[in-house]
Order: structure tokens, then sequence, then C-alpha cells
């Protein structure tokens, strides 16, 4: 298996026609780095897909951060903001939270 990461969003989201499966899964880091601003949490935000090219199996990566004020759930915040985003390119495409070996589960089975 190959992993790319892909430094902007806009790259990876032209990659997505070469998925596998119609999931896209995120995963939800705390992003202690980053300065609080305005009353608002910082997360890191990374997100996978499975592309095949050729014989290889290729694991899409890469990370967005978001800010989120305390009152809305991060998923909802997730989901909100990416999900416009990566629907531009289908709308078939769902966003799942989960790691790289859920993805694994799901693509095996």
């Amino acid at each position: 298996m190959i992993v790319i990461f892909v430094d902007n969003i806009e790259k990876f989201i032209e990659f997505l026609k070469l998925r596998i499966m119609n999931e896209v899964f995120y995963e939800v880091k705390e992003s202690k780095n980053l300065v609080e601003i305005k009353n608002e949490e910082q997360y890191e935000i990374i997100l996978h897909f499975l592309a095949k090219v050729d014989q290889n199996t290729i694991l899409y990566e890469t990370k967005q951060t978001i800010s989120k004020s305390p009152n809305i759930s991060i998923d909802t915040a997730v989901i909100d903001l990416l999900e416009g985003v990566i629907n531009q390119g289908d709308n078939a495409i769902s966003l799942v939270k989960g790691k790289i070996r859920e993805i694994f589960l799901s693509y095996s089975s």
C-alpha cells in the first residue's frame, strides 16, 4: 500500500475520482498548538480515502484545521464545513468518522 499526503484540500478533492468507495473517513484531534481565537476551539481534521491505481492500493490523506464555538459538537462542525466542499465533486460521497483501521475493514468486507 502507498500512502500519499496531500497538502492542499483542492488537490485532495481532485483525487477523489480515483476512490474505490463512496466514504471519506475523518479523524478529529484537538489542537493544543494553535492559539484559541475569539473563544473558539481549534481542531485538526484528518481526512482519508482509499484508491486503486493499477494493482496498487493507495491511501490519500490530508489535514485541515477548523475552529468551532464551544456550544457546537465537533462532528457537526466537521460535517457542515467539509460536506459542502467534498460534495462539489460528487454527491454520492459521505463523511464517516473513523480511522485507517476502519477504512480497511470497510473495504475488505
